[in-house]
């Protein structure tokens, strides 16, 4: 049985990150894969959502009207083939302690109320970070890491923390394996 909600962090996930943030459109560079991913989640009848950490608002680099242009930039991708994501949520705090701050669960959380998504209901958050598999973990849903963005330098990190972590590639391949099709 599928899932109704397939959760992703953006940065390394959707798009390709920087160790500097993403700070405007022109810095957003969808990874292509992904944006077809998303699609074939669409199809499936699988919502969508998104939990990103956003420290730079947090820190200056950029105000939360700079981010509404790069997730603008985000969803025109999206729908230049054929995908959309249906809700987006961010964090800006920088203290780690916040209850919305990855790898606190709070946005998960917030996903899963959104999309009526019980605890033990079987859905997935998708991130490149170990942080991303600790929120995924505390929100009581099945994390799975990807080696696009920091996944490959963080792969040995969460393995260590658990060997049954899923890693994939990409989103793509994550997405292949799980609608049992090509993409």
């Amino acid at each position: 049985m599928l899932p109704r909600l397939v959760m992703l962090d953006r940065d390394g996930v959707i798009n390709y990150d920087s160790p500097d943030y993403i700070k405007c459109p022109e810095e957003w560079e969808p990874i292509p894969s992904s944006l077809r991913a998303i699609a074939a989640l669409n199809q499936a009848g699988i919502k969508v959502g998104v939990a990103s950490n956003q420290r730079g608002i947090g820190r200056g680099l950029y105000d939360e009207a700079m981010l509404a242009r790069i997730t603008e930039k985000m969803h025109q991708a999206c729908a230049s083939v054929g995908a959309h994501i249906d809700a987006f949520y961010y964090c800006p705090a920088l203290e780690r302690t916040h209850p919305d701050h990855k790898p606190n669960p709070g946005m998960l959380n917030a996903l899963k109320a959104e999309f009526g998504i019980q605890d033990g209901e079987c859905t997935y958050f998708v991130g490149d970070k170990f942080s991303d598999v600790k929120a995924a973990l505390n929100a009581q849903v099945t994390p799975i890491l990807v080696t696009t963005g920091y996944g490959k330098s963080e792969q040995q990190q969460v393995l260590a923390h658990d060997r049954n972590i899923a890693v994939y590639p990409d989103l793509a391949a994550f997405v292949q394996a799980l609608l049992g099709k090509l993409i």
